[in-house]
């Protein structure tokens, strides 16, 4: 995607699967290639279960190895959704839920609304926080070729040093991220990667990160 904004015309790149070479899209810095993988590694990492696609504990130390097989897999011998793991369940719940509903409801009505959404564009958040993307075909008629507005073009972008978090992770440096989707955006209560501001404003003007970057505000 090109970008042009304050003179600079610049480039998010894609993050892209090790194996294979395929983009991936999931987590901070896009990089898992699927859904399962990105319940598989948060299981591991965040809640530190061990599981059929991250089957050690984080710890590596053999003496810290205190279960020698997954703390979560797939069980047969069980019947129905009792018989998947629980990332497939993470997975499976992720995929199907719905999108957040706009709000109609806000201080000025559907004029404030559309105040709002042509301030957003005109000052370049657009660019990287488009507005809506299509999804691909699927099996599943429910997600096959549908609109998604999430506010996000999935591409990394370098957000200079004031946020680097000193994580590479695939081909991210720690410079870059993901393009956060801005979809259920006043349903949260923490902002930017890591939770450092409660304050909207304060996000956005973090965005003026030093440091060479991809986007300039």
């Amino acid at each position: 995607m090109n970008i042009i904004n304050a003179g600079h015309a610049q480039t998010g790149r894609q993050n892209r699967n090790g194996n294979d070479g395929t983009i991936s899209r999931f987590g901070w810095k896009a990089q898992n290639k699927s859904l399962l993988v990105f319940a598989g590694e948060a299981y591991n990492v965040e809640m530190g279960i061990s599981n059929e696609l991250f089957q050690t504990e984080r710890e590596e130390n053999a003496k810290c190895q205190f279960k020698p097989t997954p703390n979560d897999t797939t069980n047969p011998d069980k019947s129905g959704l009792d018989v998947l793991s629980d990332i497939e369940k993470f997975a499976s719940f992720m995929r199907f839920l719905a999108p957040p509903t706009p709000s109609q409801d806000t201080p000025g009505g559907a004029a404030s609304i559309a105040h709002g959404n042509k301030l957003f564009v005109d000052v370049g958040c657009a660019v990287c926080h488009t507005p809506t993307l299509q999804t691909g075909t699927s099996t599943v008629a429910a997600l096959s070729g549908k609109p998604a507005n999430l506010y996000s073009d999935l591409a990394l972008h370098d957000m200079g040093d004031g946020l680097a978090d000193g994580i590479s992770q695939g081909q991210a440096t720690s410079r870059e991220f993901r393009t956060a989707p801005l979809w259920g955006l006043g349903q949260r209560i923490f902002f930017l990667h890591d939770g450092r501001t409660r304050d909207l404003k304060r996000a956005i003007q973090e965005h003026r990160s030093p440091g060479p970057r991809l986007i300039w505000w």
